[in-house]
C-alpha cells in the first residue's frame, strides 16, 4: 500500500500521490458517513474513495474531490464537501459584516449571529453559513446550544476549518 504524501507550502497542502481504499473500509465509512450525515450520503456510494494524510488529519477524496477529513479521531466535512454536498445542518446564518472575519478564521461571536439551529447542542461540529447567498464559510465546533447563540455577547463557536485555509486551498 502505497503512503499518500501531502506537504505544506504555505497556506496550501499538495497531494503528490492517492491510495483507493479497499471495498471493506469503503463500506466501513459510507456506513459512518450515511450515519453522521443521513441517507443523503447512500449518493456517494458508486464514488472512487481515496485516502491521504496532512498534518493531523487524514484527507477523504471521493470521486477526487476532497470532501471530508478526518481530525485526530472525527469525521468532519470540508467546506468543499459541504458546498458539493449541500449540506445544511446544523446550520449557523451570519450576518455579512461577519464574513470578512469568518474568511480570515475568526471564531464566531454571538452578536454576529442572525439565525442558529436551535437542535445544536454545546460541542457540535456546525456550518456557519452567510445571509445573503446561504453558501458555507465555515465549519465550527459550537461553544453553547443553539437556542443561547444570539445573545449580546459572548464566542458562540470556534472555527476550525474556513475559506481561505490551507484544507480549502489544497492542490489535487
Amino acid at each position: 500500500m502505497l503512503l499518500v504524501i501531502i506537504s505544506s507550502l504555505g497556506d496550501q497542502l499538495k497531494i503528490k500521490s492517492r491510495v483507493q481504499l479497499r471495498k471493506s473500509k469503503k463500506n466501513k465509512l459510507m456506513d459512518e458517513l450515511v450515519s453522521t450525515f443521513g441517507n443523503s450520503m447512500s449518493q456517494l456510494s458508486d464514488s472512487k474513495f481515496e485516502t491521504g494524510t496532512a498534518d493531523e488529519f487524514t484527507i477523504i477524496l471521493i470521486g477526487g474531490k476532497p470532501l471530508f477529513y478526518y481530525d485526530s479521531v472525527e469525521l468532519i466535512p470540508t467546506l468543499r464537501g459541504a458546498l458539493e454536498l449541500e449540506l445544511k445542518t446544523p446550520t449557523v446564518v451570519v450576518d455579512a459584516g461577519a464574513v470578512r472575519y469568518m474568511a480570515k478564521g475568526a471564531d464566531v461571536m454571538c452578536p454576529g449571529i442572525v439565525k442558529a439551529d436551535p437542535s445544536i447542542r454545546k460541542g457540535d461540529l456546525v456550518i456557519i453559513t452567510e445571509e445573503s447567498h446561504g453558501k458555507p464559510l465555515a465549519i465550527g465546533r459550537a461553544l453553547m446550544p443553539g437556542e443561547a447563540m444570539k445573545a449580546e455577547s459572548g464566542k458562540a463557536i470556534k472555527s476550525i476549518h474556513y475559506v481561505g485555509d490551507k484544507l480549502w486551498n489544497i492542490d489535487i
